[in-house]
């Protein structure tokens, strides 16, 4: 799918880039890595039953423009329009999520990434997966271990399918699932329609963010701040009023809270006494 041009200049003042990118492995490296520690993962829009557009110009303003994150369709049409802007051939395909889903769960695809090819070799690139994106390009074609800034992870072949995990602990879980065939912009069209606004949508049901930086990762669920070292326990700190929350997304995830009564219900409603988005 063609993508329209994009100010290349400003996404990479937004993610804090310095130099003049290339087509090279080092090049998408430090782009996945600047990406995901710059521009937040988060769904406020359709948390609030806002539209989520996906269309270049619309991502390019909300995620560079206005300081604001997005979730997958946004954050990984963003790069994907910004690899093509630097020669690296790339190509948007699907995956079915398995991350926290039940045993034998069969999931419809719903979750948008990328395939980068670097000197003929292709990799998969995700900027956009919240709390288990991964930080660095992976080699689909490498079936060991694979060591990202915030995390391993690992491909392995699977009727087929690429399955993608991470290692937690001592354990490798189910991150998603996927093959290599391209989507179109109606594919996306239709799965980011369900996505935020289908009432069983976690992202409509939910508030979620997420962000990585270089000693960890921080989340967000609902009331629920966690913050994962690089070693050692988790962190969590139960926000005790909607104005932490807003201070959180800004301080913590850099996120440039919208204003408005429909802002103050949807926050306010994750401290009623029956959570309506639990």
């Amino acid at each position: 799918m063609p993508t329209a041009a994009i100010d290349l200049d400003a996404y990479l003042q937004r993610i804090d880039f310095r130099g003049r990118p290339s087509a090279d492995l080092h090049t998408l490296s430090a782009l996945v890595k600047h990406h995901t520690q710059f521009i937040p993962f988060e769904n406020l829009n359709p948390f609030l039953g806002w539209p989520v557009d996906i269309d270049l110009a619309s991502v390019e303003r909300k995620l560079v423009r206005e300081g604001r994150g997005g979730y997958c369709y946004e954050q990984n049409n963003l790069l994907r329009a910004v690899l093509e802007a630097i020669g690296i051939p790339v190509l948007g395909l699907a995956a079915r999520v398995l991350w926290q889903a039940p045993a034998g769960h069969q999931p419809a695809q719903s979750h948008m990434i990328l395939s980068a090819e670097i000197d003929g070799i292709p990799y998969l690139v995700d900027v956009g997966f919240g709390g288990q994106t991964p930080t660095a390009p992976l080699r689909l074609d490498e079936r060991a271990e694979q060591i990202t800034p915030q995390g391993d992870y690992r491909l392995r072949r699977v009727d087929g399918d690429y399955l993608l995990e991470s290692k937690i602990g001592s354990s490798w879980l189910p991150v998603y699932r996927f093959d290599l065939q391209k989507q179109s912009a109606g594919d996306y069209t239709v799965f980011n329609w369900y996505c935020s606004t289908h009432p069983e949508s976690r992202f409509v049901r939910q508030l979620v963010a997420a962000r990585a930086f270089s000693g960890g990762r921080h989340t967000l669920l609902n009331r629920e701040l966690t913050y994962h070292p690089l070693t050692g326990p988790k962190t969590v700190v139960r926000l005790a009023s909607p104005q932490d929350v807003r201070r959180t997304l800004a301080d913590i995830f850099g996120i440039r809270v919208p204003n408005g009564p429909e802002v103050d219900l949807a926050i306010g409603s994750l401290f009623a006494p029956q959570e309506q988005h639990a």
